[in-house]
């Protein structure tokens, strides 16, 4: 199976390829996200280790339980060869109605036929208010005239 946009990137399909993984994660679908990394992908995600399609879409299934209304954004930070760098920001609620907001980096290594190999995420999160939110598209693909992370100096 292929992924294009293929490795070694540039400028233009490292964005392509950040905004493709954003698209997945905003759909909040764990089962098509998982196809976006190799069978054995390695992940770690914050302090949690993560091996596998059918471990990423189980921990992917958790985090869209607890992660009511995720809208989520990312941008390149770096790239070279078969390796992408991104920043991102996501917000999202609780089940009480709390609202939060994660920043975090990402680093991804991708095989030959462009899925996911690794992905090793840094992640940190505070509370918000509700009237702090800036991401306010209707839920799924952030629309192309929403702004991303530098408008807002994220």
């Amino acid at each position: 199976m292929s992924r294009p946009p293929l490795p070694p990137f540039t400028d233009a399909t490292a964005a392509e390829k950040a905004r493709l993984a954003e698209d997945g994660w905003n759909s909040r679908d764990p089962a098509r996200v998982a196809l976006a990394y190799t069978p054995d992908s390695q992940w770690r995600n914050r302090a949690e280790f993560i091996s596998g399609r059918a471990e990423i879409e189980a921990f992917l299934t958790r985090k869209w339980t607890r992660e009511l209304d995720y809208r989520l954004i990312k941008e390149v930070w770096a790239h070279s060869g078969n390796r992408i760098a991104v920043r991102f920001a996501y917000e999202y609620r609780d089940d009480s109605g709390n609202w939060f907001r994660a920043y975090g980096n990402e680093n991804w290594e991708f095989d030959a036929d462009g899925l996911m190999a690794r992905r090793l995420a840094n992640i940190n999160e505070h509370p918000i208010t509700e009237a702090d939110r800036k991401f306010h598209w209707p839920l799924g693909r952030r629309p192309d005239d929403h702004p991303g992370l530098s408008h807002f100096g994220f």
